[in-house]
């Protein structure tokens, strides 16, 4: 009787296990086939709009794409306050301070190598098939450029040093300066792990709790992806058409060549650290990688990617350090796509770089790069700063914003693939990769 009862027992927990798991994998499934087909109706409608009511393209180009502005505001508005509590409370939780510091030697290490990585391959790639000397086009409208050239200034290293140490945790705040913000976390979390658990314990609980709350805000805003999608790939479509694609067929075409010869790198040493379990990774970051793409914004999917990497067995306490030092200093299809870039623009007014010059663009990207948003066009603001540098024109820049936004669509997901990677590498090395959540 009793050994009845424990197999109805047995058999009933195994049903429910089983229930919960079809019910997560619906729910995963039903977003991704939601954004799928919010891609499609995008691509139908801009279609329409552009080639039935062209007269009233712009018009509707500037109020479809509010539903990406939404998502991308709503996402924004928790990205300070996730980043704050998940890394404080990472950090104040290990018992082994030693941890902080070879966990950070290990993702830097990893975020200098894939960084200048990133960049030789898109300075290698854009001298080998030179995109700038193929295409020649004339430097019809200059205003959208001068438009961003107003918003920078010349880079120094003063400006650096301030874009890192803030000044104000408010401001931080308020700007979502990530780096800043890491910055502040790292020093608050050391400094609660230094002082005894009877004074810190319930700010560490305060603090963890805020951080449950904010990612199960997390879920309810996911859900109005589908809708910035729409409206991000239909205001685009709307006003470019398809032209687009035959008019940079080349520039995109050896752009994303490149992209997949990076992609290449990092899945093949992925796999020689993670073995087999890449391919459960890959998997399991699909919609990130697919809101990245549709959104155009690597930072718009930091919460589900959180989430994603911990299922997939990550250690909690180094996705909550790792992950956010990733996203200001690991940004790696916005670190190619900077080199190749700014030595296109220089081709096209037939500016001829020496080698030498071309290994110093490449050191001041790398410097200049770290601390830029995950966002669509920051990369924009770094190239139009590097021009001005080397005395390349940065009215070209007015050459690159029509294709831009196909082209942040590749380098944000590949953005989102770099971090995964980063963090799963990181937990592995130090042993804390645990298996698989369903």
């Amino acid at each position: 009787m009793g050994r009845n009862h424990y197999e109805n027992f047995h058999k009933k927990a195994i049903f429910v296990t089983l229930f919960n798991k079809i019910k997560i994998m619906k729910g995963q499934n039903k977003l991704f086939i939601a954004i799928i087909i919010a891609l499609i109706l995008g691509v139908g409608v801009g279609a329409l709009v552009h080639f039935q009511y062209r007269d009233s393209a712009e018009s509707f180009s500037a109020n479809i794409k509010l539903l990406g502005t939404v998502f991308i505001r709503l996402v924004q508005m928790i990205i300070a306050p996730l980043v704050f509590t998940t890394l404080v409370v990472g950090i104040a939780k290990m018992s082994d301070m030693s941890m902080i510091g070879r966990v950070g030697t290990k993702a830097m290490l990893w975020f200098l190598t894939a960084s200048l990585v990133s960049l030789v391959i898109g300075l290698i790639f854009v001298n080998w098939l030179e995109p700038g000397k193929v295409i020649t086009l004339d430097l019809s409208d200059t205003s959208s450029a001068a438009e961003i050239m107003t918003t920078t200034k010349s880079f120094s290293m003063e400006d650096f040093v301030k874009h890192i140490v803030p000044k104000s945790l408010f401001e931080a705040f308020a700007t979502n300066e990530v780096l800043q913000i890491v910055v502040f976390s790292v020093m608050f979390g050391v400094a609660l792990a230094n002082m005894g658990e009877q004074y810190t314990q319930p700010i560490i609980k305060a603090l963890d709790i805020c951080a449950h709350a904010i990612l199960k805000m997390v879920g309810y805003i996911m859900w109005v992806a589908p809708l910035g999608v729409f409206g991000a790939i239909a205001a685009i479509v709307a006003t470019k058409g398809f032209d687009i694609f035959t008019v940079y067929a080349i520039y995109l075409r050896d752009f994303f060549l490149a992209l997949a010869v990076l992609w290449l790198v990092l899945i093949l040493v992925g796999y020689f650290i993670l073995g087999n379990r890449l391919f459960d990774l890959l998997k399991r970051i699909k919609e990130p990688l697919l809101i990245a793409f549709s959104t155009t914004s690597s930072e718009a999917v930091f919460p589900k990617l959180v989430e994603e990497l911990e299922r997939f067995g990550c250690n909690k306490r180094i996705v909550s350090f790792i992950l956010p030092l990733g996203y200001s200093f690991n940004l790696d299809g916005s670190m190619m796509y900077m080199t190749f870039a700014s030595i296109f623009i220089a081709q096209i007014y037939g500016i001829d770089m020496s080698i030498g010059e071309q290994i110093i663009m490449l050191l001041v990207l790398m410097l200049t790069s770290k601390g830029i948003a995950g966002v669509p066009r920051a990369s924009l603001v770094i190239i139009g700063c590097t021009c001005s540098m080397f005395g390349i024109p940065p009215e070209g820049i007015a050459l690159i914003l029509p294709i831009d936004h196909f082209c942040d669509m590749g380098r944000s997901m590949t953005n989102v693939l770099g971090n995964a990677l980063s963090t799963s590498a990181v937990s592995k090395w130090e042993g804390q990769l645990e298996e698989a959540q369903d």
